[in-house]
C-alpha cells in the first residue's frame, strides 16, 4: 500500500443513495483471480447509459468520488474498493458509509471521508454546477477543504487508520513492524509446533 498524505483534485458527483457493493462492482466481475483490472467494472451496468455521470467528459480525470448517503452497503466484497481505486479514485466523500466497505477502504488505501449531510449536499451540488471545483483532503490534519466554496472542515479519522494512510501500511505491513519480535518468539517455540521458519 502506498502512503496517502494529501489528495487534491476534482470530483465526480454520484447523486445516488444506498449504493451497494453489487452496484459498485456487479457479481459477474468477481470471477477474476487478480486484484487489477476491476476499474472497467466499476458501476459497469450504470455506465451502459451514456448520460451516466461517469460518462460525461467534464468529469474525466477526477480523483474524488462524492456519493449520496449509505455508500458501500451490502455484501462484503473487497472488489468494490479495488474497482474504485483501479478506476483512479483516491477518496470517497459521503455522509455515511457501509461499515464493512469503510473498513475495506482503510485497509487498501482508499480514503473514506465522512462529512455532515449539509456539507455533502453542498459539495455534490457545487461539483455538479462546476466540475472544475477543486477539493483537498489532508490526512495529516484530517481536514477537507474546498477554497472556492469556503469549506474547511475536519473529518473523523482514528489515529490507527491515519497512521495506516500516512505510512502506507496494510495488515501485512503492520505485522512486519514486529518482525524482530516475531522472529525471536519463533526461536523459543518447541520444534514440534508449527513454525514460520524453513
Amino acid at each position: 500500500m502506498e502512503p496517502v498524505i494529501t489528495i487534491t483534485g476534482t470530483a465526480v458527483p454520484l447523486d445516488r443513495s444506498d449504493v451497494d457493493t453489487d452496484q459498485i462492482i456487479p457479481s459477474d466481475w468477481l470471477k477474476r483471480v487478480e486484484r487489477t483490472g476491476f476499474g472497467a467494472g466499476l458501476f459497469s451496468e450504470w455506465r451502459e447509459d451514456p448520460e451516466f455521470v461517469m460518462n460525461l467528459p467534464q468529469f474525466g480525470g477526477a480523483s474524488i468520488l462524492i456519493a449520496g448517503p449509505n455508500f458501500g452497503v451490502g455484501s462484503s466484497r473487497e472488489h468494490a474498493v479495488w474497482s474504485i481505486m483501479d478506476y483512479g479514485f483516491k477518496a470517497v466523500i459521503t455522509q455515511r458509509f457501509g461499515d464493512i466497505f469503510r473498513n475495506n477502504s482503510t485497509k487498501n488505501g482508499l480514503v473514506p471521508v465522512v462529512v455532515s449531510p449539509e456539507i455533502a449536499e453542498q459539495l455534490l451540488r457545487a461539483v455538479e454546477a462546476d466540475p472544475t471545483t477543486e477539493i483537498t483532503i489532508d490526512i495529516a490534519t484530517r481536514r477537507v477543504t474546498a477554497p472556492s466554496l469556503g469549506i474547511d472542515i475536519e473529518f473523523p479519522l482514528d489515529d490507527a487508520t491515519q497512521d495506516r494512510f500516512l505510512n502506507g501500511l496494510d495488515d501485512i505491513g503492520i505485522t512486519l513492524q514486529h518482525e524482530a519480535a516475531i522472529t525471536e518468539f519463533e526461536k523459543t517455540r518447541p520444534s514440534w509446533m508449527p513454525s514460520t521458519s524453513k
